[in-house]
């Protein structure tokens, strides 16, 4: 048993990957648009994972990196004139790091819900540099005109414009994400940011410095975070503040305890899971006039969700395996007192 259920992540990221890679085939452009954003999201909530499940920070001011990223990319790229896309990206992701650098230097010297609240404010503090100033043209947002491209002598691999092309590399992102936390989170600096979020007190005396090791981990999900921002940038060629709003940081926190905080593959399914709700209870046709209240029905979905399925929807495997050990133990201890 403990080996079938050991193997589920996997199968599930093989049987996501080759679904999602069939998905343009078989669903209508609005729905390849709409996994675009959501596999955009999921990178989001698998770099907030890092920290929430991997290390045990819970940050509420995540969406900065993202944001940062996103108006680093629009604000450095050329007016008239394609960008380099791997220069593009690059410094958009570095840009978010070096934010992330900054915050988690100062952030990390706090705990619970401190730690909580200053990454609040450092976000909040982004929101407003961008929302009241010219820096990225105020409330208004700032244009991405020309998609990225690369090219290698002459040849160019792949359009971003075109809406297939962008949903691949897109899904290449996602599944390298995924790929890279996985290892990460098996070395020996995921075991010791295991070990930090179990006992970080029991691994200080063991001789780990455990600040070096979150700071590491806070700058690298600033990163991933960015990668998300420098995606979104680019599909939707807008930026504008309310990316680095704590709503933002809000959704993102929820498709992780959504789906199953401790999970990679549950920040995926989270991902999926909130936006689709979201979707469907924007929808007039599904819900009528009382589409309008859809953030009421999605409160209540939530709420029900946490309260029925502590560990997220993907925790239902381990809940069934847990009913089925309580049912056998139980039929045994029966059969024994019968005997």
């Amino acid at each position: 048993m403990r080996f079938r259920f050991a193997r589920l992540p996997m199968a599930f990221a093989l049987f996501a990957l080759v679904a999602l890679a069939a998905l343009p085939w078989l669903a209508t452009p609005y729905m390849v648009d709409l996994t675009t954003k959501i596999m955009i999201m999921a990178i989001f909530a698998l770099s907030l994972e890092l920290l929430v499940g991997g290390t045990g920070l819970v940050s509420f001011g995540h969406a900065a990196y993202f944001g940062v990223a996103a108006y680093a990319a629009a604000l450095l790229a050329p007016k008239y004139d394609a960008a380099s896309l791997p220069l593009l990206f690059a410094i958009a992701v570095l840009a978010a790091g070096a934010y992330a650098l900054v915050v988690g230097a100062l952030v990390l010297r706090t705990r619970g819900i401190y730690f909580i609240m200053v990454t609040l404010a450092f976000a909040q503090m982004a929101y407003y540099i961008f929302h009241d100033t010219k820096v990225g043209g105020g409330s208004d947002g700032v244009y991405l005109n020309i998609k990225p491209e690369l090219t290698i002598l002459g040849w160019k691999p792949f359009n971003l414009d075109n809406g297939l092309h962008f949903y691949f590399f897109t899904l290449v992102l996602l599944a390298a994400v995924f790929v890279f936390l996985t290892l990460l989170l098996r070395s020996r600096f995921g075991c010791a940011l295991a070990g930090i979020r179990v006992n970080e007190t029991r691994m200080r005396a063991a001789g780990f410095p455990t600040y070096s090791y979150k700071l590491a981990a806070f700058v690298l999900a600033g990163m991933l975070a960015g990668v998300a921002g420098f995606l979104f940038a680019a599909k939707d060629g807008f930026v504008n503040p309310e990316l680095l709003s704590w709503h933002q940081s809000g959704a993102v926190l929820l498709m992780v305890i959504l789906g199953g905080a401790g999970r990679l593959h549950g920040a995926v399914v989270g991902a999926f899971a909130l936006t689709l709700l979201q979707e469907a209870f924007a929808s007039e046709a599904i819900f009528g006039s009382f589409a309008k209240h859809w953030q009421l029905l999605l409160g209540a979905t939530i709420i029900l969700a946490v309260a029925l399925l502590p560990e997220g929807l993907t925790g239902v495997a381990d809940e069934i395996r847990a009913w089925r050990l309580r049912r056998r133990d139980a039929g045994q201890s029966a059969g024994a007192t019968d005997a």
